[in-house]
C-alpha cells in the first residue's frame, strides 16, 4: 500500500502529464484499472463514487429459464413455477401470469420471480405461463425490455395412488401398516404445502400385513394399484365422511382424507373381512383387526339361485327387512330379514330362520343363525369385503 506522501507525489506528476497533453491537444483517457494503479479512486481523489449500469439490467431484457420446463408432464402441481431472467426485474415491473389461477403468491430474489401456491393445482390439469412483452410487459431494474412475450405450457400429473395407500393406512382403513423410509418426513398436517406435493409424489417407505388375516386378502391388494382392498377402504371413508360411496377417489375424497389425517380422525370401526366357505358344512368366518371374532355355519344359494363366487365390498346394509323377490318356478315372495349387510346385487348376508344350517337353501344371499347374524352384523360395515369361496 502506498503511504499517503508517495500517493500525493503521484498524483501530482500525473496531473502534470495530464495538463501537459491537453496543452498540445492530446486527449488522454484512464482505465479504470490504470486510475486503480496509479491510485486515483475516488476515495483519494476526493470525487463522490460513481457506479456504472450493469449492461445486463440496461441492455433488452431475456427469459434464460422456467421450471418446470415448457412441454414438461407429470408436474407435481403443488411445487413453484420458477421464471428466471437475465436481470433482476424493476420494483414496479408487471409480472408473469398464471392460468388456469391457483391461491399463490409471486415472490423476487434478484434475477428469479417465483410463483408460490398455497393450494395445488387440480390433477391432469394444463397450465400456462405468460411472461409479457413490450412497454407494458416486465422490466428489468435498468428499463431493460422483453422483445417478444414468452408463453410456455406444462401438464400437471396424477395423484399418486401410493400416497392414498399411504393415508389410508395412516388412518386405519388398510389392513396394513406403512412406515417412512429412513429420512423420509410423512409430511403433516394437511393443507401444508408438503402434503399437497405428498400427494403427487409419496415420501418412500415400507407396507406390511398385519397379522391375522387370511393370506388369501393379500391377493386382493397391490402398493399403488387399484383392487378390492382399495376400493373397500375408499367405500368405508365415504361412508364415515358421508360422501358419494363409490368407491373412487376423485378431488373430494382426496381432500377429506387430507382433512382427517390433519384432524387425526382414524377409522373407528376397524378392519373386517368376511369369508363365505361352500365347503360341506358350510361356514361364514369374519376377522376384525386380525383376530376372527366369528365362526359359524352358514347357508348359500342353491343350484338353481347360486351364490356368485367371489369377493365384494359390502355397500348397503339394512338393520331389518322385508327382502322381495322371484322364487325359481316363478313365484313371489316377501320374507323378514335382520342384520342385512349386502355385498352384491341382490346378495347379502343377513339372518333367516331355518331348521339347520350348513348347506345351500338360500336364493344366493349368505344366511345365518338369528345369534350369528346378530354378532356379525357390527362387524360387517360399509366397505367391509366379503368372499364367497367355491368347495376346495
Amino acid at each position: 500500500m502506498l503511504s499517503e506522501g508517495r500517493l500525493r507525489g503521484r498524483v501530482v506528476i500525473l496531473a502534470a502529464v495530464i495538463v501537459a497533453l491537453m496543452a498540445t491537444g492530446t486527449w488522454f483517457a484512464l482505465s479504470h484499472a490504470q486510475a486503480k494503479q496509479a491510485g486515483l479512486t475516488a476515495a483519494t481523489s476526493g470525487q463522490g463514487h460513481h457506479t456504472s449500469k450493469d449492461p445486463a439490467s440496461s441492455g433488452p431484457l431475456r427469459v434464460l429459464s422456467l421450471t418446470p420446463a415448457g412441454h414438461a408432464r407429470n408436474v407435481n402441481g403443488a411445487l413453484p413455477v420458477q421464471v428466471r431472467f437475465s436481470a433482476a426485474l424493476a420494483a414496479g415491473s408487471p409480472l408473469p401470469t398464471i392460468s388456469p389461477a391457483i391461491r399463490g403468491s409471486w415472490q423476487r430474489s434478484g434475477d428469479v420471480v417465483e410463483f408460490v401456491p398455497k393450494t395445488a393445482f387440480a390433477p391432469l390439469t394444463r397450465v400456462t405461463v405468460r411472461v409479457p412483452a413490450g412497454r407494458s410487459g416486465v422490466t428489468s431494474a435498468g428499463g431493460g425490455m422483453l422483445a417478444s412475450r414468452v408463453v410456455e405450457r406444462f401438464r400437471v400429473g396424477s395423484w399418486s395412488t401410493v400416497r392414498l395407500d399411504q393415508l389410508l393406512a395412516q388412518l386405519g382403513y388398510l389392513p396394513l401398516t406403512w412406515t417412512p423410509a429412513s429420512g423420509a418426513v410423512n409430511p403433516a398436517p394437511a393443507g401444508t404445502s408438503a402434503q399437497l406435493a405428498a400427494a403427487f409424489s409419496p415420501p418412500a417407505g415400507t407396507f406390511s400385513w398385519q397379522h391375522g388375516y387370511p393370506r388369501e386378502l393379500r391377493t386382493f391388494w397391490q402398493p399403488g394399484k387399484s383392487g378390492l382392498v382399495l376400493q373397500g377402504a375408499v367405500m368405508a371413508f365415504e361412508s364415515d365422511h358421508l360422501m358419494t360411496m363409490d368407491g373412487v377417489a376423485g378431488p373430494a375424497v382426496w381432500h377429506a382424507l387430507l382433512r382427517a389425517v390433519a384432524a387425526g380422525q382414524d377409522n373407528s370401526h376397524g378392519y373386517t373381512y368376511a369369508r363365505a366357505s361352500e365347503n360341506s358344512p358350510e361356514t361364514l368366518t369374519i376377522w376384525h383387526d386380525g383376530h376372527v371374532v366369528l365362526r359359524t355355519p352358514a347357508n348359500t344359494g342353491i343350484p338353481a339361485a347360486p351364490t356368485t363366487v367371489g369377493t365384494a365390498a359390502v355397500y348397503l346394509r339394512y338393520r331389518f327387512q322385508i327382502m322381495r323377490g322371484t322364487n325359481p318356478d316363478g313365484s313371489k315372495y316377501a320374507d323378514p330379514v335382520s342384520f342385512v349387510s349386502y355385498f352384491r346385487a341382490g346378495e347379502a348376508v343377513h339372518y333367516f330362520p331355518r331348521g339347520s344350517y350348513g348347506f345351500p337353501q338360500s336364493l344366493g344371499c349368505v344366511e345365518l343363525p338369528y345369534g350369528a347374524a346378530e354378532q356379525a352384523w357390527p362387524y360387517l360395515t360399509y366397505g367391509s369385503l366379503v368372499t364367497v369361496a367355491p368347495p376346495s
